[in-house]
């Protein structure tokens, strides 16, 4: 359909005809030639301009099947973060009492290491009991030369070297450290 302008201003639809048959050139549909001619309406031409209702239930019914296996691929992802998120947290809490106790004086750490005795029992700069993810601090003498042949680490009498571990309790988040007399 045309789009004319009438005479007062207004834009209104000019009616086209569509030839049937072929016309002879330079015909123009005219009274004898207008029952040849069929004219072009809303119901004989196809509309593409949108979708239709049917298009879209189709298209939000996809949607909807393919998001739930969507949102469930997502899942691990989100869960990986908090877990690495809870993992880098505890980390820094034992970073923060390592640097702690690596900032004591050596004389003091290795008096701690004598009177507990052994490196399985935690020593006072462990946290208090009942702390939420309670660092237990471990201390021993360092036997790094092997001179007594047993291949114990703990059995020997090096005054110089104290082994430190810090743990959080009930977990298996650790680190250990050596401090040195001459550091």
């Amino acid at each position: 359909m045309n789009r004319r302008i009438n005479p007062v201003g207004c834009t209104v639809r000019a009616i086209q005809y569509l030839p049937t048959t072929k016309q002879p050139a330079g015909c123009t549909p005219c009274y004898i030639h207008q029952s040849k001619c069929r004219k072009r309406t809303l119901h004989n031409q196809r509309r593409v301009d949108g979708f239709s209702y049917v298009e879209v239930l189709i298209a939000m019914a996809l949607i909807a099947v393919a998001l739930v296996p969507a949102m469930d691929a997502l899942h691990p992802g989100t869960t990986g973060a908090e877990t690495h998120a809870s993992a880098t947290d505890l980390h820094y809490h034992l970073t923060g009492k390592l640097e702690d106790l690596l900032a004591e004086p050596f004389s003091a750490l290795d008096d701690e290491a004598m009177s507990v005795g052994s490196p399985s029992v935690a020593t006072q700069y462990s946290d208090d009991a009942g702390t939420v993810n309670r660092r237990l601090v471990f201390l021993s003498r360092y036997d790094a030369d092997n001179l007594d042949g047993d291949a114990d680490f703990f059995t020997g009498v090096d005054a110089d070297l104290v082994w430190m571990r810090v743990e959080i309790a009930a977990t298996s988040q650790a680190m250990e450290a050596l401090t040195s007399r001459y550091e």
